[in-house]
């Protein structure tokens, strides 16, 4: 075959190849650009489901009424910092201090008989809004039931967390409440005081108990005795004698609770005779060494 008629039969043989070569091409780009929007739609939707478990996850553990922490997450939370603690005692010579703060506030039935339950969800809403700014990240406050709340205080001693209920009992004596008017909602402080009180008991990890039923039930204990006290104040549960625990204790060195009648709230100033705290003022609660 001559040339001429040879590169005439492979122009002719070339011509459905090249053809067929470029539909499979773009039949190819195609493919990969529908790979690719599903790809992305893909990605979308996880990142959607990503969200909503996120957001299931918190309103599982978050108090309805008042926004903070539930009894739940309280529990979870208090059982895996005890578990830290006892990691880290072990890998340790130190042991790693926790502490407990059961907090009841007192005083809500006179703002719900003046202005009725929504109202007065309104105004503990609040209130634990105030009270979680008065904590540091690291800790955990949560709504144990009622007017009750729970503090956790991880690396936090005795002397820290008496520091942290000073701060606490006088946030709820002088917080703003709610003032329903004509012009609408908007915070109000009586010359008088709020009348909202707190009460507060105390428990420290290893000395009031070395798993959370003990020390809930230490914490409780030291709260019935800051109810038996008249409230506004803060009691801490008896334990071995220690730097705070010894002040009212006799000539022996027998264990003592440590009490405390708050002032103005600051950094608490040792009295030995007593065994009380005494506060400089409000200010005092911002780079509190626990």
């Amino acid at each position: 075959m001559s040339t001429p008629l040879l590169l005439q039969a492979l122009a002719g043989l070339g011509a459905p190849a090249l053809a067929a070569v470029g539909w499979y091409g773009r039949r190819l780009r195609r493919t990969a650009a529908e790979a690719a929007g599903r790809e992305e739609g893909l990605r979308e939707r996880i990142a959607e489901l990503e969200q909503e478990c996120a957001d299931l996850q918190r309103t599982a553990s978050c108090d309805p009424l008042t926004g903070v922490w539930n009894y739940r997450h309280l529990q979870l939370t208090l059982d895996r910092e005890i578990e830290r603690a006892r990691r880290a005692e072990a890998a340790s010579a130190e042991p790693r201090p926790l502490s407990l703060l059961m907090m009841e506030i007192a005083g809500f039935e006179a703002v719900v008989a003046e202005h009725g339950r929504a109202r007065a969800g309104a105004v503990l809403r609040d209130l634990a809004q105030r009270l979680s700014v008065e904590i540091r990240r690291s800790d955990t406050l949560g709504r144990y039931g009622g007017e009750e709340f729970l503090v956790l205080l991880p690396d936090t001693g005795a002397e820290g967390a008496v520091q942290v209920a000073e701060r606490l009992c006088w946030t709820v004596r002088r917080h703003q409440l709610l003032d329903w008017s004509a012009a609408g909602p908007a915070k109000r402080r009586s010359a008088a005081g709020n009348g909202l009180t707190a009460a507060i008991g105390l428990a420290v990890l290893p000395r009031d108990g070395g798993h959370t039923a003990l020390l809930l039930r230490a914490a409780d204990g030291a709260l019935a005795e800051a109810r038996r006290a008249g409230g506004d104040c803060w009691r801490a549960a008896p334990g071995r004698p220690g730097p705070l625990a010894d002040g009212g204790a006799e000539a022996g060195g027998e264990a003592a609770g440590i009490t405390g009648n708050v002032s103005a709230c600051a950094e608490p100033t040792r009295i030995a005779s007593t065994g009380t705290t005494r506060a400089a003022g409000p200010g005092a609660r911002h780079g509190v060494n626990r």
